[in-house]
């Protein structure tokens, strides 16, 4: 990742629904993973049936060895209270939840550290002294973001010192007005052209070199459901079915490609727990979609391009 040691695939495997996995299913899960070139793995405080309960599941299933602790990428994300639920970016609530995160995954150090939504009382100098905190006593090697608009990444940084290296934003490409708007810039009337993120949050992040990091990759919308084989996305299925048989791949594989293809240099974090969709997702990571292709995706998913 730019400006850090971190060398990372682009194609993420998020852990946010294994909590009543069994032991053998994580292990699978994350051996296809492995498999496919996927060494990152993206965590969560509040993923699970408990608090840190997908990480201690993760932990508790792999009992990782020193050496191959150390040949992964562990990232988890800090700030959301269950009960509530509400935000909290207080230097009390970062860093108890980094230690506890660290006691439920068995290990030394988080790789990267986002903060998981945006807290609306945040106080940066309060963010700033609990980063300065767990970086300076190893805890954590890297921070970012989750769910950030520039402004708010501006704010932060008026105080925090260390790079804000990721943001983990939802896009699909059903849900991608983060990259739509800026194709329909500037047009009256239109609601693609309205910009939601306080001005241009993908620009911003390339701008910076923070990693966009794209979650929800396959749904519709928020959590209700894939777009992939659904008939109210007829169209679009039509044109990622046919590039999926001229690839020789699957059509989550080209859903990844288009994210993938974007020169943002994004990655993709996968919320599956079926092996055999992350091993054909994983297959999009590398495939050169042209800009013809790119853009008649675009138009298929119901955007304007102009």
């Amino acid at each position: 990742m730019p400006g850090t040691y971190i060398v990372v695939p682009n194609v993420v495997l998020g852990v946010m629904r294994i909590y009543e996995k069994t032991d053998a299913e994580i292990q699978k899960l994350y051996a296809t993973a492995r498999e496919s070139g996927i060494n990152f793995f993206d965590h969560a405080a509040v993923y699970g049936g408990v608090m840190h309960g997908c990480e201690e599941r993760f932990a508790e299933a792999l009992k990782l060895s020193a050496d191959e602790r150390a040949e992964i990428i562990l990232q988890t994300k800090a700030g959301i209270v269950r009960e509530g639920p509400y935000f909290d970016y207080s230097y009390e609530e970062i860093t108890s939840s980094v230690d506890a995160s660290l006691k439920a995954l068995q290990t030394d150090y988080i790789d990267i550290l986002l903060l998981h939504r945006p807290d609306a009382l945040v106080e940066p100098e309060e963010v700033a002294r609990a980063f300065d905190d767990l970086q300076m006593s190893g805890k954590v090697r890297a921070f970012g973001v989750s769910n950030h608009t520039p402004r708010q990444i501006d704010l932060l940084k008026k105080a925090v010192e260390q790079p804000l290296i990721a943001n983990q934003l939802q896009l699909s490409i059903t849900h991608a007005p983060i990259i739509t708007q800026g194709v329909a810039a500037n047009m009256h009337g239109l609601d693609q052209s309205t910009t939601l993120d306080g001005g241009g949050i993908v620009d911003y992040c390339r701008l910076h070199d923070i990693t966009v990091q794209a979650w929800s990759p396959f749904q519709a919308g928020f959590f209700n459901g894939p777009f992939l084989g659904n008939p109210e996305y007829a169209e679009l299925n039509a044109v990622i079915d046919r590039l999926a048989a001229a690839y020789e791949v699957s059509p989550l594989a080209i859903a990844t490609a288009w994210i993938t293809r974007h020169p943002a240099n994004m990655q993709v974090v996968l919320g599956t727990t079926n092996p055999e969709r992350v091993a054909a997702a994983a297959q999009g990571s590398e495939i050169p979609l042209t800009r013809a292709e790119w853009y008649e995706i675009v138009r298929a998913a119901g955007y304007i391009v102009p």
